[in-house]
């Protein structure tokens, strides 16, 4: 199978290319490989799969040296003419589209960055797929969608008409605009609402990053809401499971809606990704000090804009539908990332 996964040079878009190459799969991987966070991170993780900074041009399709399957272009998502170029020549059997602009704190300051590559560039993924014969496509969504709910856990099945960041609205909206493609082009479309995720080549701007880094340097690590916060913390390698079994097994037409705002007559479909267990963040730091052996300096400080104060994933059509269900457990998780990050760092 011949799969474009978008922003691989993403923390989720790594791992996912990575599991994809190791089955067999043809992977194109493409990238903006923008400066949100430091670029090095990024190339490092193109590196660990064989694909050479010193090669990677714009709109050039690089050849992995260490997979002969997979191959990478950097590419903006907003460039129509030519991610049209690139649907037309390769003939991708489906497509996963990871990449976009990430951050719920950086949108109160950068909102239009968030409508040029959040909204314009999957209005782009969209026609692409309709033109081209792509048989499926799946795509990042977030559980920020959930925005001012109440009730929890929540649930595919629950309005999120109130999202209380700019980064959630234009998540909420690739959700319309792939129904509204489902259903005029009977393209297959599924949406995963991803829940805090952490792990290994994580993002820099993500809690579990600054707070190992802080710690270590004996910095204080600012932990707001006064730690009253709690969080659906899911791993990374369960993530990508479920991205799998939804490349897998797109959804059909469902003759028999009822109106379920997770499904459709269409075919289409949302599913959350979460470990369905959520941790107070101060039980999280607490298994960060207890794994490095040193107690953080915290800085307390009052929610910020955009931030719920909770999460917590209802999976149930996930494991119904696929037979999936996220399961590693937090210090096993957070084990892993600091023996990464330590690695990555050269820290003893």
């Amino acid at each position: 199978m011949k799969i474009l996964i978008t922003g691989t040079a993403g923390f989720i878009g790594y791992h996912l290319a990575n599991r994809l190459i190791s089955r067999g799969d043809e992977v194109i991987g493409l990238d903006s490989i923008n400066d949100y966070y430091d670029v090095n991170l990024k190339y490092g993780r193109l590196e660990t799969a064989g694909i050479n900074r010193d090669e990677i041009e714009y709109n050039k399709l690089v050849e992995s040296k260490k997979y002969p399957n997979y191959k990478f272009i950097k590419l903006n998502l907003e460039d129509r003419e030519n991610l049209f170029k690139l649907f037309e020549k390769e003939k991708f059997d489906k497509v996963c589209h990871l990449a976009a602009q990430a951050g719920v704190r950086y949108s109160l300051t950068n909102p239009y960055a968030y409508i040029d590559s959040n909204v314009v560039g999957h209005m782009n993924i969209l026609e692409a797929v309709r033109h081209n014969g792509v048989k499926a496509l799946s795509y990042a969504s977030s559980s920020s969608v959930y925005g001012l709910n109440k009730k929890q856990p929540f649930s595919t099945d629950d309005n999120v008409d109130h999202p209380i960041s700019l980064y959630a609205a234009t998540k909420k909206s690739n959700e319309l605009m792939s129904h509204t493609y489902s259903y005029l082009y009977n393209i297959p479309t599924t949406g995963l609402r991803f829940f805090t995720v952490y792990g290994p080549w994580g993002r820099p701007d993500m809690a579990l990053f600054k707070f190992v880094k802080n710690i270590l340097e004996d910095k204080p690590i600012d932990v707001y809401n006064y730690g009253k916060m709690q969080r659906d913390f899911t791993y990374i390698d369960d993530i990508v499971e479920g991205l799998v079994r939804v490349i897998d097994n797109p959804p059909k037409p469902n003759p028999n809606w009822e109106g379920n705002p997770s499904e459709s007559i269409a075919p289409y479909k949302i599913y959350n990704i979460g470990n369905g267990s959520p941790v107070k963040l101060m039980d999280f730091i607490g298994a960060i000090e207890e794994i490095l052996g040193k107690e953080a300096k915290k800085n307390l400080m009052p929610i910020q804009p955009g931030d719920v104060p909770s999460t917590y994933a209802d999976t149930t059509d996930l494991e119904r539908d696929l037979g999936y269900k996220p399961y590693t457990p937090i210090k096993e998780g957070v084990t892993k990332f600091i023996e990464w990050y330590k690695n990555f760092y050269k820290i003893s």
